[in-house]
């Protein structure tokens, strides 16, 4: 009953129609449908009017309204309009602002952020705000990032060492490469100058020896076996005596030209051929070998095997001869220096030719 007249009593203040929500009252003047269709959807707040006593009605038409160009449909026009239409209802609606909790959705991000990270990362929640559960799996996840950590310190700092090492021996093998290439340029140097003086000995040989090719053959008497050899082309031929008449003969050889006849003079070839026999003539030579002052050879003239002798000469000089039998005769082919002619006098005695 109570209620009924209250409700009649409201009925009959002459109080402007409104909707149930009168968070978005409808204006005397009428608005349009769009404007009733925006203010229908704001903050459900309005549902404590009905704790207070507000009658529902329905709403009446009314003259339309205009909005305001530069306002914007949302939560304070419909207030505003409905207060300035009905000032008597706007205390009501203050003090029931008041008694209601201020709740924004600022307010409520900044309470669940304290709660949880919206990551998910229990390492960003508050420690205090976990569970027991939670905070064992903080740990948990905590020590597994230390051990990450770990590694990756412990990775950076043996990458590092075996870069320096890289490094020091990149350095090192650097150094000795240029050390061995210096010794390595030095010692082809040498051998370099080793080959080019060897070649020029070598040419100097081969010069010489086409020098003295063809060689020009040595012809002795052809009563005294017709003695014959080849003998360098630069060498002279000196026959101071006639074999003809008797005696000995002396036959002397030498480069450039033929000094004089001594028995200290260094010649490069003296040919004799002795009206003596073999024998007697080698006593001379044995007794040479017996006091070591010679040494005695054999090699092959003539495809006969004959005797060498080098040694002390009777000059003093140091020479070689070859004694071998012609016919009645003995011949000595000789020469006064072993070091200087000795290729020269084995290739002679390589030559000799006689009628035996």
């Amino acid at each position: 009953m109570d209620n009924q007249g209250s409700n009649n009593f409201n009925n009959g203040q002459g109080v402007t129609p409104q909707d149930a929500n009168f968070w978005n009252p409808i204006s005397p003047q009428g608005q349009p449908a769009s404007q009733t269709a925006q203010a229908s959807q704001a903050p459900q707040p309005v549902q404590s009017s009905q704790a207070f006593g507000f009658a529902s009605t329905p709403a009446a038409p009314a003259a339309s309204v205009t909005p305001s160009a530069t306002s914007t449909p949302g939560f304070n026009q419909p207030v505003s309009a409905y207060s300035s239409a009905n000032p008597t209802v706007l205390p009501q609606a203050s003090a029931m602002s008041q008694a209601i909790p201020s709740s924004t959705p600022a307010n409520n991000a900044s309470f669940m952020s304290q709660v949880t990270d919206p990551s998910g990362n229990l390492l960003n929640k508050d420690f205090n705000l976990m569970t027991d559960e939670e905070k064992k799996e903080a740990e948990r996840i905590a020590r597994a990032k230390n051990r990450v950590d770990l590694l990756k310190t412990i990775g950076l700092i043996v990458v590092s060492l075996l870069a320096v090492l890289f490094i020091g021996l990149f350095i090192w093998m650097t150094l000795k490469w240029s050390e061995a290439n210096t010794n390595v340029q030095g010692k082809i140097d040498v051998a370099v100058a080793e080959a080019r003086n060897s070649l020029q000995t070598k040419l100097e040989n081969d010069f010489e020896e086409k020098e003295k090719y063809p060689f020009l053959t040595f012809s002795g008497p052809t009563d005294l076996g017709a003695l014959n050899f080849e003998y360098p082309k630069t060498w002279n031929l000196y026959i101071p005596d006639d074999a003809s008449r008797g005696g000995d003969y002396h036959a002397y050889l030498n480069p450039g030209q033929v000094n004089v006849v001594a028995d200290n003079t260094v010649m490069a070839l003296r040919v004799t051929i002795k009206n003596e026999q073999l024998d007697r003539v080698l006593e001379d030579f044995t007794d040479k070998v017996q006091s070591q002052e010679m040494t005695v050879s054999s090699t092959v003239v003539n495809g006969v095997n004959v005797n060498v002798y080098t040694g002390k000469l009777d000059s003093d000089l140091m020479g070689i001869v070859c004694v071998f039998k012609i016919r009645d005769k003995t011949a000595l082919l000789q020469t006064d220096s072993s070091n200087v002619f000795r290729a020269d006098f084995e290739r002679i005695l390589s030559t000799i030719r006689f009628n035996s």
